[in-house]
């Protein structure tokens, strides 16, 4: 199957609107993959967005840099493509699609390092006793815990599937991460179902996120 141009536009539009980012030449095979997996257009494409806002605005916690930007991107925009076989386990269907897969131009190693991060976006923590993060080097292992901590957020951050936050930003402290994210109304109590994604994140960066909900000036 052709990757429908119209669709790579409209992934590379919807990011475009909120950060910049080089488009890798294999972009197009991971979104052909996700679209095979008929995903969830408007919510991966959210999800994609405010994980790279996330990597972007934390840069000088993580100290990753393009590549890892990349894999990052293409882990969000596959996150949820295990649900091609239903909700139970989709998170492990995902990586094991993405390691199999003929569809996806990547060596083994930058697979299984996609595939971990789209593992991770939910349910259990990064495991040495789970066979593909044990196959990992220690740097690859701190690269996924990294990764799949930001996508954990930003997943929690859409837990409505509503593409709620149009913008978000960070300020750190040693002991804390204040996310301020506008939205174009205000929920009660939303920051704590949001939240219950944070246990990676928290535990990666040594430091409490503190999550606020600002209403957006526009509306």
């Amino acid at each position: 199957m052709v990757l429908k141009e119209s669709n790579l536009k409209n992934v590379k539009a919807e990011l475009d609107s909120a950060i910049s980012y080089q488009i890798d030449d294999r972009l197009p095979a991971v979104i052909h993959l996700a679209e095979s997996c008929n995903y969830e257009v408007e919510h991966t494409n959210q999800v994609t967005r405010l994980a790279l806002c996330l990597f972007d605005e934390l840069s000088s916690l993580h100290n990753l840099g393009p590549r890892e930007r990349f894999w990052l991107q293409c882990a969000a925009l596959l996150h949820d493509i295990g649900w091609i076989e239903g909700r139970k386990d989709h998170h492990k269907v995902a990586l094991k699609i993405i390691l199999s897969t003929p569809l996806l131009p990547f060596e083994s190693k930058e697979r299984l390092i996609i595939g971990s991060v789209a593992r991770y976006h939910r349910k259990a923590l990064p495991d040495p006793r789970h066979d593909n993060f044990a196959s990992l080097t220690p740097e690859e292992q701190q690269i996924v815990r990294i990764l799949a901590a930001l996508l954990r957020v930003a997943d929690g951050l859409d837990c409505l599937h509503q593409n709620r936050v149009r913008d978000l930003t960070c300020k750190i402290t040693k002991k804390r991460v204040t996310m301020v994210c506008t939205v174009k109304k205000v929920i009660p109590n939303e920051s704590l179902v949001s939240l219950k994604k944070a246990d990676l994140f928290e535990l990666v960066f040594q430091r409490e996120l503190i999550l606020v909900y600002k209403k957006s000036r526009h509306d």
